[in-house]
């Protein structure tokens, strides 16, 4: 592990991270989203050692960074005014846009689809590193698949350990969940993975309707089934974005309910004697305090007080479940937050979590 200012991240790391990409090795690195684990993206054996180190299945794509509009331009066969627009408004920033794919983009990188992701990450160490090769990065989160995504190098570390030769340390991710990918290949835009960029600020852009993803073509097969069809987006497996525990999903009016069914759980589930438990609250209404004794049922349960607003919400989320793990707990009772616009990336995520 290396660390490195991300205000101003130092040039002979950078140098060090770029050298490694070079020889085909991977490096896992900061964005403002999540930690992403990098190899260069026009080697089809380098991006393969990203599938092997994350155990990542072959239908699941990854996106292509680049430190400039030019160098997206440069992986797509047809870039359009649209997709220059949305660069040009919310790059660098946490969208990725999806084009169709030039003949020098590796078919490893797309799962074989005739389409790429591509995006610009504002954030220092990334920006630096990205300009300092010559070749677009390959990056989904450095993690392995379907566990949480890293918002800190400890976390990266304590997913890929040994499998990762460089992390690059530079401090907590400031936006904590991924990309909005925005398909552009149809007729309409259409939101693939919802993010902290909404719906509502693409549409103000594009001055027409932008789509979401029908559940159809989020109905993808279990983590260990390699037949499933390639998908056009990361992050739309079944299950993802986990922690360890088993994650309960309760809307406000269920938590005393949740809670009796936690009291009433078995202390042992199979091989694994109970863990403590700990409940994500979204909100502190009246009463909380009185909803916080309930909880506490035993001295390893632990209620955490969630922030109000989605960007910050988003930050702490996956810094809570891996806290949540780290401690042990066996469940992770999550208040839903609102079921409104502003938290459908939030609530997509914990959907997954808890599948």
């Amino acid at each position: 592990m290396l660390r490195i200012d991300p205000r101003s991240p130092d040039p002979a790391a950078i140098r060090t991270a770029a050298d490694t990409l070079t020889r085909g090795a991977l490096v896992a690195f900061p964005t403002e989203t999540v930690y992403g684990l990098g190899a260069n993206g026009l080697d089809p054996d380098a991006i393969a050692r990203i599938y092997a180190a994350k155990g990542r299945p072959a239908w699941n794509p990854v996106i292509l960074h680049v430190a400039s509009i030019a160098g997206a331009q440069a992986l797509t066969r047809h870039w359009s005014d649209e997709a220059d627009r949305l660069a040009r408004h919310f790059w660098p920033g946490p969208l990725t846009l999806v084009l169709p794919r030039a003949a020098q983009v590796p078919e490893i990188a797309t799962a074989g689809l005739d389409a790429v992701g591509i995006r610009i990450p504002a954030h220092p160490v990334a920006l630096a590193l990205l300009q300092a090769v010559p070749f677009p990065v390959a990056a989904p989160s450095a993690n392995r698949f379907t566990q949480l995504s890293p918002t800190t190098a400890a976390h990266v570390e304590a997913s890929l350990r040994d499998r990762v030769p460089l992390i690059l340390d530079g401090g907590p991710c400031a936006v904590g969940i991924e990309s909005t990918v925005l398909d552009l290949c149809g007729a309409t835009p259409t939101v693939l993975r919802p993010g902290m960029i909404d719906r509502a600020q693409l549409e103000a852009v594009l001055g027409r309707p932008v789509a979401l993803a029908s559940a159809a073509t989020h109905a993808a097969a279990s983590a260990d089934d390699t037949t499933t069809a390639a998908q056009r987006s990361p992050g739309m497996a079944d299950r993802h974005y986990a922690p360890n525990a088993d994650v309960w999903l309760v809307e406000t009016t269920g938590l005393t309910e949740a809670a009796k069914g936690l009291a009433q759980r078995p202390a042992d589930q199979g091989q694994t004697p109970r863990g403590g438990a700990v409940l994500l609250r979204w909100s502190t209404p009246d009463g909380a305090e009185a909803v916080a004794d309930t909880w506490l049922l035993r001295g390893g349960d632990r209620v955490v007080a969630m922030p109000a607003t989605p960007a910050e919400y988003a930050r702490a989320l996956y810094a809570a479940l891996h806290e949540a793990d780290a401690t042990g707990a066996a469940v992770v009772v999550i208040e839903q937050p609102p079921a409104t616009d502003a938290w459908h990336a939030i609530r997509d995520r914990l959907a997954r979590a808890a599948r």
